[in-house]
């Protein structure tokens, strides 16, 4: 995987061997867990914190993304409108405000991850996406984000691909980072705090003694009074979790770097990330690896389900998605024809009927989680351990009163519906696409219902 095949990544930490007691243990040492454990830490730096992680940190989803940070909270403006209307112009407030914390930190701490304001195109790559686009750009310049409106010549001045057709350049709530070392400089920043960082570390059950609640490890034992699950896809051991979730492997490639000519053929000297705006959508974006070349990260459009929610390291490659990836990679930049892929994987993202993060709170409200972001949670993630702190420390907190973290998305049914409903859905949106757009009965039911599944 690009990003943690890197030199300086840190030297794995030791396992919990052990019993301890401690004030508050996050499960999960990716960005859910990791904000959580600073955030707590920065709150009371008396309190005793544990973060255990069942490998290393970082080496799930928080260090397999495209790492574009953002800061909408709802999946998008369009999303969170439809769903929560009336708290919008409050998520919008506090995604914005999430999004400078999550700046100030990476200052405060002296985070390394090449954070970067640099905006993001969302690309039109055909004549029929120009006009729903227009609409999407009036949407956000009507709720105060700073856009861009590019015409063909336009984009492809940004970015040269005889695929595009129109663009908007969102410069406000869009940054980029390197995903691997946004984990590594959180953890570091925990550990100079005083929080406890166990990897090789899987949690094996969750049980309640009086007034505690026992975490239990394979070689160990954690009791606590509170804890935050950041657990994402990965076997949530919380039934509520369990109905609401959805295990999707996401796949992306990673170029050879490109030469001087390669670079220049296709420009992009603002190194804005891109999205293309199909249902079924790339993302991708260039960056510097750790000798100074330039590389581009492509990934997307084949979001895979399988069969029980099955989560396994044999699912993170496929070769007829990889292949499918750098076939639409060289349809797009026909110009790079035989530039090379040095790296191809895939991971997990946590999806629900909602698209965008949900909470919940259980074992009578010590324990709280955070799951969900549906492939946007290199931003969203830090104001869901927010949440899940508010929830354990203050449940009557301006976050904890909004909808948004009250109203739990609605469960997914059980197999082998989940399975069917979702296989037919993708390949529903994949018609659309093909279709110019144009949904079928299908596509449209779901949409009164407010379901769905999103790429």
């Amino acid at each position: 995987m690009v990003w943690l095949d890197r030199s300086d990544r840190p030297e794995p930490s030791a396992a919990l061997a052990g019993q301890i007691d401690v004030d508050l243990v996050i499960v999960g040492g990716g960005y859910t867990g990791l904000w959580a454990a600073l955030i707590a830490a920065e709150r009371d730096p008396s309190r005793r914190i544990v973060v255990i992680e069942a490998d290393r940190v970082g080496h799930a989803a928080s260090g397999r993304n495209g790492g574009f940070c953002s800061s909408s909270l709802t999946h998008g403006l369009a999303n969170g409108l439809e769903r929560f209307e009336s708290e919008i112009d409050t998520l919008q407030r506090l995604g914005h405000a999430n999004l400078d914390e999550i700046e100030s930190a990476i200052r405060r701490h002296g985070i390394d991850c090449d954070f970067e304001r640099s905006g993001n195109l969302e690309v039109a790559v055909a004549p029929w996406l120009v006009e729903p686009l227009r609409g999407q750009y009036e949407l956000l310049a009507r709720h105060g984000e700073e856009v861009t409106w590019l015409d063909a010549a336009a984009t492809r001045a940004q970015l040269d691909s005889p695929t595009y057709e129109a663009a908007i350049w969102r410069h406000s709530g869009e940054a980029m980072v390197d995903p691997a070392r946004l984990a590594w400089g959180l953890a570091a920043a925990c550990r100079s705090l005083g929080v406890e960082i166990y990897e090789s570390t899987p949690m094996t059950s969750l049980d309640r003694s009086g007034a505690s609640v026992i975490v239990t490890t394979p070689r160990g034992s954690i009791t606590c009074g509170a804890v935050v699950l950041g657990t994402g896809a990965f076997d949530p051991v919380v039934p509520s979790m369990r109905r609401r979730l959805a295990a999707v492997y996401d796949h992306a490639l990673a170029t050879e770097p490109l030469s001087a000519e390669q670079l220049s053929s296709i420009g992009w000297d603002q190194r804005q990330g891109v999205s293309d705006t199909t249902n079924l959508f790339h993302y991708y974006r260039r960056f510097t690896d750790e000798h100074g070349g330039v590389r581009i990260l492509w990934g997307g459009y084949d979001a895979v389900y399988h069969y029980g929610n099955k989560v396994h390291p044999s699912l993170e490659q496929n070769d007829r998605t990889h292949a499918l990836l750098a076939q639409q990679f060289f349809d797009t930049f026909p110009q790079l024809e035989g530039l090379g892929f040095s790296h191809r994987w895939g991971g997990l993202i946590d999806t629900n009927t909602r698209f965008s993060v949900g909470f919940g709170t259980a074992f009578d409200g010590q324990v709280a989680y955070a799951a969900g972001y549906t492939g946007l949670g290199v931003g969203a993630t830090r104001f869901g351990a927010e949440v899940c702190l508010d929830l354990l420390d203050r449940p009557d907190s301006e976050l904890c009163e909004l909808d948004f973290v009250r109203k739990r998305p609605l469960p997914f049914p059980p197999e082998p519906i989940r399975w069917l409903g979702i296989t037919i859905t993708r390949k529903e949106y994949e018609r659309a696409d093909r279709n110019h757009g144009r949904q079928g009965l299908w596509l449209r039911t779901l949409s009164r219902l407010g379901l769905g599944f999103d790429s």
